[in-house]
This record gives structure tokens, C-alpha cells and sequence, in this order.
């Protein structure tokens, strides 16, 4: 699967967005991954997380695997499905309070998971998952992600892997070319 067919299933499922966006941030944006949208489609999603988990096997050796966490409420269903391709339970963290805890499942120590997530752009929720491994006193064996927002920007120290590398255009609201043409923005949600 090369890129111009995860930009395809991105765009034919409503996961890439073009159009005049307001991000979380406040800057402005001409694009817009909304990665729940391709998961909606469970072949669709198995596809492109078969096809990360491949990256992942020819890019290193695994060892052993024991499971995959992934930080609530986006990164789940990728969890999901890397777990499937990895035939390894699934883990997930939620909020509480603000911040990313384990309220589910408990990590034992020595234990080894990869961390999965669905888009990741400056990667706290990511790191927030990291450092509930290590805390757990369990290793992470490498970070996988379907989009990466920061077009490589973000750092864990662990292997990282994406399907697709990508920094969209951004502006602050005064410099950015469609609020010059009055052109109304919308809020995608994350």
C-alpha cells in the first residue's frame, strides 16, 4: 500500500478534510484529519492497520509483544485492530481528572506493548501513554500511529511508525488567506 492509497481511503471515507478549519489551537487550517471517520469502516480500518503493522515487522524485530495500549477515546479502535494483527490483547487508557490513567486494566511489570494511537500531532497523549508503561514498570517496544500530523516533529525515543507524514498549513487567524476572503472556518472536533 503505498501513499497515494491511504490518501485515497483517507478522502473517500471523510477522514481528510479540505476546506477552512479552526483547530483546537485557534490557528487555521486548509486541512483536517478527522481519523474517526475511515474507522467508521471496520475492512477499512483493518486494512490500514494491517498495513502499519507490516511497516512496523519489516522495520524491526519485535520480539516479543504482549500487547498494545492506546490512550482513549480516538487511539482505541486502532489499538484494536494492531492487536488483531499482532494476535495480543488490547489495553487502553481513559481520562480521569484531566489526565490519561488506567482505570480498566492493570500493566504488570516486564510486560512489553507497542502503543497505538490514531492521529498524533505535537504527541502528549502519546507520551502520556508511554509514561503509564513505565510506570507500570513495562517496556514499550515502539509507538504506531495512522496519521502523523507532525510530519516526523513529534519524539517519543522509542521506534516510531505512521502511515502517512504530514504538517498541514496552518495560520494565525490574522494571516490566514481565507479569513481574507471572508470565507467561513468550522470547528472538525478532535
Amino acid at each position: 500500500m503505498n501513499e497515494s492509497d491511504i490518501l485515497k481511503m483517507l478522502g473517500e471515507t471523510g477522514a481528510l478534510l479540505s476546506g477552512h478549519f479552526e483547530l483546537r489551537s485557534g490557528l487555521h487550517s486548509n486541512r483536517f484529519f478527522q481519523c474517526a471517520n475511515v474507522l467508521r469502516y471496520p475492512r477499512v480500518a483493518g486494512r490500514l492497520c494491517d498495513e502499519l503493522v507490516e511497516r512496523l515487522k519489516a522495520a524491526q524485530e519485535l520480539g516479543r509483544v504482549d500487547g498494545v495500549i492506546s490512550p482513549a477515546l480516538g487511539g482505541i479502535l486502532v489499538g484494536h485492530e494492531v492487536a488483531r494483527a499482532l494476535d495480543v490483547k488490547c489495553v487502553f487508557a481513559e481520562k480521569q481528572e484531566g489526565r490519561l490513567v488506567m482505570r480498566r486494566f492493570a500493566l504488570k511489570p516486564g510486560e512489553r506493548y507497542v502503543v497505538a494511537e490514531d492521529v498524533i500531532t505535537r504527541g502528549g497523549r502519546v507520551q502520556e501513554t508511554i509514561d503509564i508503561v513505565r510506570a507500570a514498570g513495562a517496556e514499550v517496544v515502539a509507538v504506531v500511529v495512522l496519521v502523523d500530523r507532525s510530519a516526523g516533529q513529534a519524539s517519543f525515543g522509542y521506534p516510531t511508525y505512521s502511515l502517512l507524514q504530514m504538517a498541514p498549513e496552518v495560520w494565525e487567524p490574522a494571516a490566514c488567506p481565507m479569513c481574507a476572503k471572508h470565507e467561513p472556518f468550522v470547528h472538525p472536533g478532535s
